[in-house]
């Protein structure tokens, strides 16, 4: 992150500099800090007073916090402070706007799966439909791993296909003539 400290009515020495780099290092936790992170700080005194402003330009959005203290270092704690809870409060809104859209999301992945007009055919199978008991049918299927089997019933001579439910169970689709 790039840090650019700025002093009105004042000089920024070395041990105030060290100390905004050093407070700065919180957002780490929250952020992969690179270059495109700016951080603007502006120090000013007026009366006996110290005032901070930090101004952070992020890929998410800007945070800025602004405050008036005694003491610049105590002025910088709370600044610092202001910041955390922003980007707290920032990520708590994203997490439950995420979780409202996630079915959209999952609808849109599902969309995205969905065979388009350019499926094509890639495969041809001839099964022969073995005469079996419904019992058999599903013996043969579990044994094949396949989640469902043709065969002929046994009982009414017609083409049936049993298959796996999701819920564990099986059914069984018969062909009406």
């Amino acid at each position: 992150m790039l840090i650019y400290i700025h002093g009105k009515n004042l000089d920024i020495t070395d041990a105030m500099h060290a100390r905004v780099e050093d407070k700065l290092s919180f957002m780490n936790k929250y952020f992969e800090l690179d270059d495109s992170y700016r951080a603007n700080v502006v120090v000013s005194t007026h009366s006996n007073m110290a005032k901070v402003e930090i101004t952070i330009h992020t890929k998410f959005g800007i945070l800025r916090a602004e405050v008036e203290h005694q003491d610049f270092y105590a002025a910088l704690d709370l600044s610092v402070d202001k910041l955390e809870t922003q980007i707290r409060r920032q990520k708590t809104k994203l997490s439950k706007r995420n979780k409202d859209s996630l079915t959209e999301t999952f609808l849109n992945m599902i969309e995205k799966d969905a065979p388009d007009d350019e499926s094509k055919l890639v495969r041809t199978k001839t099964v022969h439909a073995e005469k079996m008991d419904l019992n058999d049918a599903i013996l043969s299927m579990e044994l094949l791993g396949h989640t469902f089997f043709i065969y002929t019933d046994d009982e009414t001579d017609e083409i049936a296909v049993v298959y796996k439910r999701l819920d564990g169970n099986y059914g069984l689709l018969e062909v009406e003539k």
